[in-house]
């Protein structure tokens, strides 16, 4: 399989509380599901510049729990965790969002995933509960290093997989 960048993602705010990021990845849904759902991967994906991570666990099922937690180098930990909403392997998860930094800040996270010809489109959503909450995120670099770590480990699982099948 030939593997090309799609280009970074595309971000967009349909409102004054929603941001939507999509981003096309070059494998198959069901890897890009496990990729962005199962800790042994996000292990190596969620830090997006390097971060130590402390913790990284994934109950993934309906009022299952997540948590993340970062150290960057400065030693401050970054702590994210949230309750799964909605599971539908492979192509959707909906959680809630908090980030400790921000500790009146609430949001609804929800991933949908779409393959068309080997071809996964994700569309990310941040949905804030309210303006002051989503003024606090001024910034998606963060996202982006994320899903660029993303679509490298896609790129090496499906390397790997090509050398064991030749």
């Amino acid at each position: 399989m030939t593997f090309k960048r799609h280009g970074k993602a595309v971000i967009e705010f349909p409102n004054d509380l929603d941001i939507v990021i999509t981003r096309e990845f070059e494998a198959p849904i069901e890897l890009v599901f496990d990729v962005m759902t199962k800790p042994e991967y996000m292990r190596k994906t969620v830090a997006p510049y390097g971060e130590e991570v402390k913790v990284c666990s994934i109950d993934l099922r309906v009022g299952g729990d997540y948590h993340y937690v970062l150290v960057p180098d400065g030693g401050t930990e970054c702590s994210f965790h949230g309750t799964y909403l909605e599971v539908e392997a492979p192509t959707r998860t909906v959680q809630t969002w908090l980030f400790d930094g921000w500790p009146d800040v609430e949001a609804v996270e929800s991933m949908v995933l779409h393959e068309t010809h080997g071809v996964t489109k994700m569309t990310y959503k941040l949905s804030f509960r309210d303006q002051a909450g989503r003024n606090h995120m001024k910034t998606f670099d963060g996202h982006q290093a994320n899903f660029d770590k993303v679509e490298d480990l896609l790129k090496s699982l499906l390397d790997s997989k090509e050398t064991v099948s030749e």
